[in-house]
């Protein structure tokens, strides 16, 4: 069974990441940027610094495994977020000191403003807990944000996002009991 893209049905949603430091997060942000495309986020968005290994690796991705996704980086998390507020959009901050999801996914999820995931590394700063609409916690226990992360966009889709598919695809996954097998498309045809 195929959906469409679940971003028709609940708005645009943005990542966006906190407090990445290059010499030792290039890994876990590319993950975070890696569930925010799987799990059905329109943009990426890499705070305050440019990465280009980070930012290299999520464009492989896309040109793989097909789909479309806005890629940012460099820019000021501050002034983003006030921006995306400026425009009508709300704030979503992952936090495990906020609200239970359980408590607020369906107000979110009712919300038909664009929707702005962050993310923090390092230590978070204040603005953000103060400029967010929602302060959300998964859990109330430490976790990683890439799991937040996909917890979070699982709970706001309902589901839908894991059976997508992404145009543009060069490389599929037939889905298998056991083993691995991954499909070339050329041109619109499988082949092994």
């Amino acid at each position: 069974m195929q959906y469409s893209h679940p971003a028709e049905r609940y708005g645009k949603v943005y990542v966006l990441r906190l407090g990445h430091r290059p010499a030792r997060d290039k890994r876990i942000t590319t993950h975070v940027g890696l569930v925010a495309r799987a799990f059905g986020a329109n943009g990426f968005v890499l705070a305050d610094v440019c990465d280009e290994k980070v930012m290299e690796s999520l464009r492989g991705v896309l040109e793989r495994w097909g789909g479309s996704m806005e890629l940012l980086c460099g820019v000021s998390g501050r002034r983003y977020v006030l921006d995306w507020k400026a425009m009508g959009g709300e704030v979503i901050h992952l936090t495990m000191y906020g609200l239970h999801v359980d408590d607020v996914i369906d107000d979110i999820r009712r919300s038909p403003r664009p929707k702005l995931v962050v993310v923090g590394a390092e230590k978070v700063p204040p603005f953000y807990y103060e400029a967010a609409d929602y302060n959300v916690a998964i859990g109330n226990q430490p976790h990683s944000e890439v799991a937040a992360l996909a917890v979070f966009l699982d709970r706001l889709y309902e589901g839908r996002e894991l059976r997508m598919e992404f145009p543009g695809a060069r490389l599929r996954i037939i889905p298998s009991p056991r083993g691995k097998k991954v499909v070339s498309l050329n041109a619109g045809e499988e082949q092994l």
